[in-house]
């Protein structure tokens, strides 16, 4: 009778007394002169299945090939486990070799090896308990987003990733040309000729896809994008990637208010599904790196996020300054908080989460809703333990008249914003969003310190590899 491959998450779950066929990678191989004992893993889940195998003149040349990484078939009797560690094990009557490895070349040694090393063997690691654990967490916390927004009547909307504007006005794009680039055609000013290049005109990767959402949002009511975005940004800190992915729901409708209590809302959601569904990855990340991590994960979901203004955390950061609290940048009215400064507030002085709002408008982009004292604006951004600034958002300006002031005020220029001014001018709503970096999110819920270890193939400078 033929046997179909069962998973070792789903046989972990049998009961004792069946016939079953595993197949998956080599952890470890111990035993003596009469059994072996193989801890194999598929994949499926961060727990191995132990397998037993008799030593017999059948047996010993096969087990002979096997060692750490081998990829092998097993065929016997699901059975209880006589030894610690385990419930069930399979008492093997077949062992074949998929996939030879060689011991001596496998860069997956038994000893402990350091997450540096991990990212030059970036095509390895997740074959190690550490990287399935993240990236089965990370697949199911893109599931959990489709699914919230989806529960709540979002239209997914696929925004370009090839882009003529610079949603951030930052400047740090990666351009995207097909010119040749060692006889670049020149205009008469001697600049490079974009009517030349494949678009027509100067084109880059994608910082955001926020203004087109918001296209959406307008027309659709309320949209989600989720997806790749890019930055040309020369930073090797441990939370910045050239390549990462964000998820920006837009909302007509929605002020400033609205946009907080569904940022909450959605990450409380997150948070707690990981924690229903992924308990046994989390709790093995708990146990070998973060002690603290169930415990901060179950944190956030059973308290109320504090909402304060930008003014009056500003006057909480001076006074801890004041106390002998000492911040490697200064704080001031007026400028961007640094991770550390959010941090303390998080942390140190209100022990849980902060949606920090009302920023200068000196600090913010062109898009967002001016207040009425015509310093501040409606942007809110979610501060999170370990992590600092985890979501950022705002109310966007609806009114014509001061998108287009403040456009001319930050000298940017117009030639690829008509469209979006355009919503502005046929049929302006309120409307709000906010973004999420998805990596920022997965920080917090693996307890990792590098948010390098939370992709599978990181982009950073000077690094492209895999």
């Amino acid at each position: 009778m033929e046997i179909l491959r069962t998973k070792v998450i789903d046989l972990l779950k049998k009961a004792a007394g069946e016939e079953v066929l595993a197949k998956g990678w080599v952890r470890t191989k111990r035993g003596n002169k009469e059994i072996a004992f193989i801890a194999l893993n598929d994949g499926s889940t961060v727990k191995n299945i132990q397998i037993v195998v008799d030593k017999t003149p059948e047996t010993e040349p096969v087990l002979a090939k096997i060692g750490t990484g081998t990829c092998i078939s097993v065929r016997g009797m699901l059975v209880e486990s006589v030894g610690s560690g385990q419930a069930l094990e399979i008492k093997a009557s077949s062992v074949e070799v998929l996939g030879e490895c060689d011991p001596m070349r496998y860069p997956l040694q038994k000893k402990d090896t350091s997450f540096e090393y991990l990212r030059t063997v970036a095509h390895m690691r997740p074959r190690t308990n550490t990287f399935g654990a993240i990236f089965r967490l990370r697949s199911q916390m893109a599931f959990a987003i489709h699914e919230y927004f989806h529960s709540k009547g979002f239209v997914y909307l696929h925004t370009p990733l090839i882009t003529a504007s610079d949603a951030e006005g930052a400047g740090q794009m990666f351009q995207v040309t097909t010119l040749d680039l060692e006889n670049v055609p020149r205009n008469k000013k001697g600049k490079p000729d974009y009517a030349k290049d494949f678009f027509g005109k100067q084109t880059s990767l994608t910082v955001s896809g926020q203004l087109e959402g918001e296209l959406g949002a307008t027309a659709l009511g309320e949209i989600y994008t989720f997806g790749p975005t890019f930055r040309a940004e020369n930073s090797n800190t441990p939370r910045h990637l050239a390549e990462f992915w964000m998820i920006e729901p837009e909302m007509a409708f929605y002020d400033i208010k609205d946009n907080m209590d569904l940022a909450e809302d959605f990450i409380k959601h997150l948070v707690r599904y990981a924690l229903d569904n992924c308990r046994d990855d989390i709790q093995f990340l708990n146990d070998r790196y973060d002690p603290e991590l169930v415990q901060r994960l179950e944190s956030v979901i059973g308290t109320e996020f504090v909402r304060l203004e930008y003014t009056e955390g500003i006057k909480i950061l001076e006074e801890a300054v004041a106390n002998g609290t000492q911040f490697e940048y200064p704080v001031s009215w007026g400028v961007d908080l640094q991770s550390e400064h959010e941090r303390y507030l998080v942390e140190k002085h209100f022990g849980k989460p902060v949606i920090l709002t009302g920023y200068p408008k000196d600090i913010k982009a062109f898009y967002m809703k001016q207040n009425p004292d015509g310093k501040t604006v409606r942007a809110m951004d979610v501060l999170f333990p370990k992590i600092g600034e985890i979501i950022g958002g705002s109310e966007r300006e609806a009114d014509l008249g001061k998108l287009e002031s403040r456009i001319d005020e930050l000298g940017m220029s117009r030639r690829n914003l008509e469209w979006y001014i355009d919503t502005r001018r046929f049929g302006s709503c309120p409307h709000s969003g906010f973004g999420l970096g998805f990596e920022r999110l997965l920080l917090f819920i693996t307890g990792m310190q590098n948010i390098r270890d939370v992709i599978p193939f990181p982009r950073t400078p000077k690094n492209a590899e895999f």
